[in-house]
């Protein structure tokens, strides 16, 4: 696991050798070939396909790629008895979120609690014809315990959100089918902005406005994300402690141009949420919060059927909810993320992957909660 450049001569022989037999490969800590964090510049050619693998005591970074999952095959975590404290006290840039680590950050509510003392949440969604983003932003946001959502859309969304949504209170915008104007937050206690809203140029610039003048936590995303991309200079408008959630594709919009691979994109990610003062999450199986102070927390929560639209629009409700009610961005978001894809594995069960939808996760969303104060 200690290897820091490519296998060649008659290793790499040895390896092309193993890998086109038809035995079944079992590797010990790390396939032969792959390192542990960097294989950007690794030859991939020359690295041992196991069938599965026995790696000893914690994942490695690499594992969590998908374009290293080729060599990985079955993984499987051997417990090698480390101290447990040795390993607490050790400051690691990358970290796992791990179940007890979310569970305390779960608040009890006030037996006396009203829906004013619950968190006042602002989603501003959903342009004509992307109405279902606004929806699913909107009841994430209240299955997470928000006490109050405000959805703010253009004019032709109003009976959809009436209907979908009767618990919101409903902003219409003055243009009829895309977002054209910002609102005042001061009532807010949190806002999401962008699942659906499109990227006309009168809509990019109600966003920015929307987003400098915020007086709360902001989490942005979808559109917002690729309006900031066509805008790079209003990247250094955004305000510090807002929460970004690309996926793969839209981060390599933010950053300019496409990353080589996932080690490249991470990277990326970390230095940007360092120079905004962000917190950003990378999207993905093994999700990764980028903190402001550099260190890296992936989610391990979540499957393969949460490959469906919407479901980045039920996190950012999540995390919107979960700040509305107190919680800081840092424990907004592996909360958030962790119980999104915990609601996930639950719906998997009973659903399946290939049947999954985004809704669903709203529906299961209560059980995750339920499973976290077991």
């Amino acid at each position: 696991s200690g290897l820091n450049k490519p296998i060649a001569g008659g290793f790499a022989s040895l390896v092309k050798y193993i890998n086109q037999s038809a035995a079944k490969v079992v590797s010990i800590d790390i396939p032969s070939g792959l390192m542990t964090e960097d294989n950007t510049y690794n030859v991939r050619a020359n690295t041992i396909k196991a069938h599965t693998t026995l790696t000893l005591q914690q994942k490695k970074l690499a594992f969590l790629f998908p374009e290293n999952q080729q060599f990985i095959g079955n993984l499987k975590v051997l417990d090698i008895r480390l101290s447990a404290e040795g390993i607490e006290k050790i400051k690691a840039q990358y970290s796992i979120i791990e179940e007890n680590e979310v569970r305390p950050l779960l608040m009890k509510r006030d037996p006396f609690a009203h829906k004013g003392t619950m968190g006042n949440a602002l989603i501003v969604a959903g342009s004509f014809g992307m109405a279902g983003a606004a929806v699913m932003a909107a009841q994430a946001c209240y299955k997470a315990g928000a006490g109050k959502v405000t959805v703010h859309t253009p004019r032709k969304n109003n009976e959809i959100i009436q209907i979908s949504v009767p618990e919101a209170v409903v902003n219409l915008d003055h243009e009829e089918t895309y977002i054209g104007n910002a609102i005042d937050t001061e009532d807010f206690d949190a806002m999401a902005i962008g699942p659906g809203i499109g990227q006309v140029e009168t809509t990019a610039i109600a966003m920015i406005s929307q987003v400098r003048r915020a007086t709360c936590p902001v989490v942005a995303d979808a559109d917002a994300l690729n309006i900031i991309s066509n805008h790079r200079a209003w990247m250094q408008q955004l305000p510090k402690g807002i929460i970004l959630t690309p996926h793969p594709k839209e981060f390599d919009r933010m950053n300019g141009a496409p990353c080589g691979d996932s080690y490249e994109r991470l990277s990326k990610a970390r230095t940007m949420a360092e120079h905004l003062e962000a917190f950003i999450i990378l999207k993905g199986h093994y999700s990764a919060l980028c903190m402001p102070d550099g260190s890296v927390f992936f989610n391990q929560t979540g499957n393969a059927g949460m490959a469906t639209a919407g479901c980045g629009d039920v996190l950012t409700g999540i995390i919107t909810g979960l700040l509305a009610r107190g919680y800081k961005q840092a424990e907004a978001c592996k909360l958030g993320m962790y119980l999104h894809g915990l609601a996930g594995d639950l719906a998997v069960k009973d659903i399946g992957e290939e049947s999954l939808m985004a809704t669903d996760l709203i529906k299961y969303l209560p059980k995750a909660f339920e499973r976290l104060k077991d």
